[in-house]
């Protein structure tokens, strides 16, 4: 572990700048920038958070990033083709640490999403196909609009990558964004692995396959995006409910405060506007207060707002309002669902790291 922190220590060092940190949780392309991201994330409450050992600006500027990405994006795992398991299991530890000292939760939720979303159910063929294929290590996906800041999460997974060379990078993307849900408070989530790499940026998908937080036509542009993936109705309000972490900024989205009564203290970078007051805990308030919309410091995307008004989404988001088993149980196997979109596995069935022994580290 002291390897661990001595690493974390180096990306922190690396990655001091005065760009303004970014802290929404993932798909929302509208609420990002291509400049810098600073973690924050909470496992039970606000009032229990200290502040981080790698200080509470943590970022990343775009050239720093890339310069970084260049340095591993070519390499595929040890492995080529699937995990270990062992390996696995023990990098999971070493993201549990990751999350307890930087707070970077949606951020690695962002990063496992934006691998796997850009899936296209209609393309038979791997890796044209898109998923969760660790493309998105590669610098020209990283510089698709939606995927703004994702270089730093790239940044802080690496030296868990180079611990554990056995281990794909698809892998490593899906465990840390599972993890992070867990590790926020959200529900257990019954992962698989196996994922295999491409080792080609060339093999990367077009850009323009992930969400938009305010096209014209909020519950249609869901859809369009969501139900190419495969997805339906209920699994995207389900995924929607993710956003109960996180904040947006004003300077680079076009959304919400500058600062709320909420976010102006902080934990980690002072600032932005949350969907929820305990911004850092996952749960089902998103729901419950998108339904009530009784405080303005509280931020309502058009994209959010959909989930009450069209009939569809509206039954969904009225029983995961009322009820956070239901939510926590329908989230689990949508994450779980997108998780594996696009993967080719090896072994082809996938397999579970639970009940597996650490691995040494290697």
């Amino acid at each position: 572990m002291a390897c661990l922190r001595a690493s974390l220590a180096a990306a922190a060092a690396a990655s001091r700048t005065t760009a303004t940190p970014y802290t929404m949780p993932f798909l929302s392309s509208a609420c990002s920038s291509l400049r810098s991201y600073s973690p924050s994330a909470s496992r039970i409450s606000l009032r229990f958070f200290a502040a981080s050992p790698l200080r509470p600006h943590m970022y990343l500027n775009l050239q720093t990033g890339v310069g970084l990405v260049r340095a591993f994006s070519g390499k595929p795992s040890a492995t080529s083709s699937a995990s270990d398991p062992s390996q696995l299991k023990s990098a999971r530890k070493d993201i549990e640490e990751l999350l307890r000292t930087t707070f970077c939760h949606p951020i690695m939720i962002r990063l496992g999403w934006h691998d796997a979303g850009t899936y296209d159910k209609n393309i038979k063929e791997w890796p044209r196909r898109g998923g969760a294929n660790g493309s998105l290590r590669f610098e020209g996906e990283l510089k698709h609009a939606a995927n703004a800041g994702l270089v730093n999460a790239l940044a802080l997974l690496q030296p868990i990558k180079d611990r554990y060379p056995g281990i794909t990078y698809a892998d490593l993307f899906q465990l840390a964004s599972a993890t992070a849900v867990e590790a926020a408070g959200g529900p257990k989530i019954r992962m698989k692995y196996g994922r295999k790499d491409v080792t080609e940026p060339e093999q990367c998908p077009e850009e323009g396959r992930l969400p938009d937080a305010g096209p014209p036509s909020p519950a249609g542009h869901l859809r369009a995006v969501f139900y190419r993936m495969g997805l339906d109705d209920k699994e995207i309000v389900a995924l929607s409910g993710a956003h109960t972490l996180g904040r947006a900024r004003p300077d680079r989205s076009g959304w919400g405060k500058a600062e709320t009564k909420y976010t102006k203290d902080g934990p980690g970078a002072p600032g932005g506007h949350s969907w929820t007051v305990q911004w850092l805990q996952f749960d089902n308030s998103y729901f419950q207060d998108i339904k009530e919309r009784r405080d303005k410091d509280l931020l309502v995307l058009p994209t959010d707002a959909a989930l009450f008004e069209d009939p569809s989404f509206k039954v969904y988001a009225e029983r995961y309002a009322e009820d956070q088993d239901a939510f926590f149980e329908d989230y689990a196997e949508a994450h779980a669902k997108l998780s594996n979109l696009g993967a080719e596995f090896d072994p082809p069935q996938g397999f579970s790291i639970d009940g597996v022994p650490n691995s040494p580290e290697v």
